[in-house]
Formats: structure tokens, C-alpha cells, sequence
């Protein structure tokens, strides 16, 4: 009888695990502010949320010049680190419904272990799980730092690699289209989440969908035995 293989799920963090969407706005203001800008209108920055800060700038402000557009994303940095510090990430990065007891009953199972691939940066990533009291929780932590934006599949073939998990054995959950086009560069199954910052109607690349966070475990096994 053969043993079970090593399976890993692979989360997106800001939209998916977490509902940071009022810091992530309001530093946004901020940015712009800081530059005399208009601020993007909300759907149009919760649009863009995942990809990497110098991709989403250009995307935000496309008439803008390469230095402003680096400015806006130092003093988005700035402002975020800022707003999280003045509430603290329990409270401006709280989870959303049922994600912690997920994360913990998936964490338990011999069978699974579990990543992030996220468009936040070390730093960013690093205070989140200490707040949340997340460490040890992820074997592989993919960030913006170090691959080129979402959708590029590099965030997931690291986390593949570092996991020690085969493609098929592995699912990305996450709330953007460009999760979901991510995982299917990578050739691994797509799970789109209907509570984050993309409607659904976006997630076409998706192969699976879930409404809440503890139909997740089921969803696994179905796709883990099939």
C-alpha cells in the first residue's frame, strides 16, 4: 500500500486569510495626499490588491513618472506600517470568518502543510503572522521582495520547490484573478474565495470556488482523492 503523498495548500493572504482593505485604503490616501494626487476611486485600488507595490503603482497612476510613481510607493509603505502600528495588526488586519480554526485544523493533519504566496513584502508578512501568533505555521513564505508580480507562477514554483511538493499535490487559495492565473501558470488547482476584494465574476482561471472558509477542508479532500 502506498503512502499518501504531501499535499500543500497555498494561501494569498491580504483578501483571503485577512480583511486588511481599511489600512490598505488608507494608506493609499495617504500616499497620494503626500504628492498632491487624487486618490484612486475604492474598487479601482481594490482592484489591483496582490500585485506587487511598483506593478499596482503603475497600474494606479499611469501617468505619472518612474520617480513619482516610486515615491507613491515608499509613502504607501510608510503609511501602512504606521496605520498598523497606531491599532496593531490583530485589529487593522483581522481574519476573516473561521480562517484561524481552518489554518489550525489543516495545520494538524499529517497529510498537508501549508504556505503564503502574497504581494506584501517581508517586513509586511513577517509582523502579520507575529501578531497573529502564526509562527511555525507555514513551511514556505513567498513576498514580493523576491519574485516578480502576480500573476508569474515564480512565487509558486519556489513554494513547490521549498515544500518538496509535486504541482498535482498542491492548490493555491486566494481572492483575485490573479491568484487564480498564477496557479494555472503553475499547473496547480486554483481555489477562488467569493468574500475578498475581486468578485467573482473575475476569477475565471479558478477550478474551484468556496462561499466560506470552513467548506475549505472538504473541498481538499475531494480534490486531494480525485
Amino acid at each position: 500500500m502506498s503512502a499518501t503523498p504531501l499535499r500543500l495548500v497555498i494561501f494569498d493572504v491580504d483578501g483571503t486569510l485577512v480583511d486588511s482593505q481599511a489600512d490598505i485604503l488608507g494608506a493609499m490616501q495617504l500616499a497620494f495626499d503626500g504628492q498632491g494626487m487624487v486618490t484612486p476611486a475604492r474598487d479601482q485600488v481594490l482592484s489591483v490588491v496582490g500585485l506587487s507595490l511598483d506593478v499596482l503603482m503603475r497600474e494606479l497612476a499611469p501617468e505619472a513618472d518612474a520617480d513619482t510613481q516610486a515615491r507613491l510607493v515608499q509613502g504607501y509603505k510608510d503609511a501602512y506600517m504606521a496605520l498598523r502600528a497606531d491599532q496593531g495588526a490583530v485589529l487593522s488586519s483581522p481574519f476573516y470568518p473561521q480562517a484561524r480554526e481552518v489554518l489550525e485544523h489543516l495545520h494538524a493533519r499529517p497529510d498537508i502543510v501549508l504556505g503564503v504566496a502574497t504581494g506584501k513584502s517581508r517586513r509586511g508578512l513577517d509582523k502579520l503572522i507575529e501578531a497573529h501568533g502564526l509562527q511555525g505555521m507555514f513551511v514556505t513564505q513567498q513576498v514580493a521582495d523576491f519574485h516578480p508580480s502576480k500573476p508569474h507562477p515564480a512565487m509558486l514554483s519556489a513554494a513547490l520547490e521549498e515544500a518538496g511538493v509535486q504541482a498535482k499535490n498542491a492548490v493555491m487559495v486566494g481572492d483575485t484573478s490573479f491568484d487564480m492565473e498564477m496557479a494555472q501558470a503553475a499547473g496547480i488547482t486554483g481555489i477562488g474565495v467569493r468574500w475578498g476584494y475581486h468578485p467573482a465574476t473575475r476569477l475565471t482561471a479558478a477550478q474551484h470556488m468556496i462561499d466560506r472558509f470552513d467548506a475549505l477542508p472538504v473541498l481538499l479532500d475531494r480534490i486531494f482523492k480525485g
